[in-house]
């Protein structure tokens, strides 16, 4: 089994001529694609339509090439959006699909292996409980052995779009009469689905994880989630990337941890980890190529400080805190790789330290 990637640069969110082309002249077999993650130039926020812009856009493109349904697209193919492409990041979208029959037997060398599922559906009262955090972990774990990745040390990146099941106004009278108030928002979808992350991984201490616990504790995080929500969604999306023994082709993955939005060492880590050093401060151009995504989460430190400073990305009102540390974040990832196709999501709850993040990379092997 082999995992295949080409990324795209988008004129708009329903730009999907590049993928179309490729579809049409055989490049892309659209049966075998899994899953679709890319940044559209919207604000990123409960009212950003260019998600959906995009999304559409692309059943459209299957349903003339394959005949599925929106929901048989669904069922198969994980579409995943994050709204906001604020200074030098390009929109685009990577395309993922797979190829060929497991190997018979393990190589001498890991390559990227990745698989696509799906939770079970979600009540608007279990969203941002204990319920999603179990749900998450496994299926995560489900993932890993489909993938056969044999060590969790070995999954860098676990992409989920978190569900937020709507609700009717007496299912919310009910839940605070109950004492039990609904959490069917983006951040607590966000925050449970890491810690499902983390707790299928090993990261993180199921037993630590409580209801309570839950977007409060912030001692616990994943250092490989990275999730996002979105409103409507009844059930939540995985996409989980790992390298294993069981694959082929000429993928890896590698992962890091910033610790705040300025660590550059974290992200030589991951590039050196893929045997792409950058000594002069940025990858030469033939190392750049090199690289096919890049992602990492971001959030501006709700302690108002970076490094013991004073920052005032969530005390300005003029922009939101969210396009800040995107912007920055994305400018850090580009400055260093030469790539402006950055796939930077914001919102980090319990990804990684309090105002540091996840990040992660996946190039072609030299």
């Amino acid at each position: 089994m082999q995992v295949h990637a080409q990324r795209f640069y988008t004129a708009g969110p329903s730009d999907i001529a590049g993928l179309e082309a490729a579809v049409a002249d055989g490049t892309i077999p659209p049966d075998r694609i899994v899953a679709i993650i890319g940044k559209t130039e919207g604000n990123g926020g409960t009212n950003d339509f260019t998600r959906e812009l995009a999304t559409v856009a692309l059943a459209q493109l299957f349903a003339r090439h394959t005949g599925e349904t929106r929901a048989e697209i669904e069922d198969r193919v994980v579409l995943s959006f994050s709204g906001g492409t604020e200074g030098v990041t390009a929109p685009h979208m990577l395309v993922l699909w797979q190829s060929g029959e497991a190997l018979a037997e393990p190589a001498a060398d890991k390559r990227l292996a990745m698989a696509v599922g799906y939770t079970r559906a979600f009540s608007a009262a279990e969203t941002g409980y204990s319920a999603m955090v179990e749900e998450t972990a496994r299926v995560v774990r489900e993932l890993m052995a489909q993938a056969r990745i044999e060590a969790p040390e070995d999954v860098h990146l676990v992409q989920v779009k978190g569900a937020i099941p709507a609700y009717a106004p007496e299912e919310a009278d009910a839940a605070i009469a109950a004492g039990r108030p609904l959490r069917s928002d983006m951040v607590h979808s966000r925050g449970a689905s890491a810690l499902g992350v983390g707790v299928a991984l090993g990261e993180v201490d199921a037993a630590r994880v409580t209801d309570d616990a839950i977007c409060r504790d912030w001692s616990l995080h994943s250092g490989v989630a990275s999730t996002s929500a979105k409103p409507g969604l009844q059930r939540s999306e995985i996409v989980l990337f790992g390298n294993s023994r069981w694959w082929d082709g000429d993928l890896r993955i590698a992962h890091g941890v910033m610790q705040d939005i300025i660590d550059l060492p974290a992200i030589r880590g991951v590039l050196d980890a893929l045997d792409l050093p950058c000594p002069d401060g940025q990858l030469a151009p033939e190392s750049g190529d090199r690289l096919i995504g890049v992602f990492a989460k971001s959030d501006a430190d709700y302690r108002h400080r970076i490094r013991g400073r004073r920052h005032t990305m969530i005390t300005d009102d003029d922009i939101s805190d969210m396009r800040y540390s995107r912007c920055v974040v994305a400018a850090q990832l580009a400055g260093v790789t030469g790539e402006t196709a950055i796939y930077v999501s914001t919102r980090a709850e319990h990804h990684g330290p309090p105002g540091g993040g996840p990040v992660a990379m996946i190039a072609r092997c030299a």
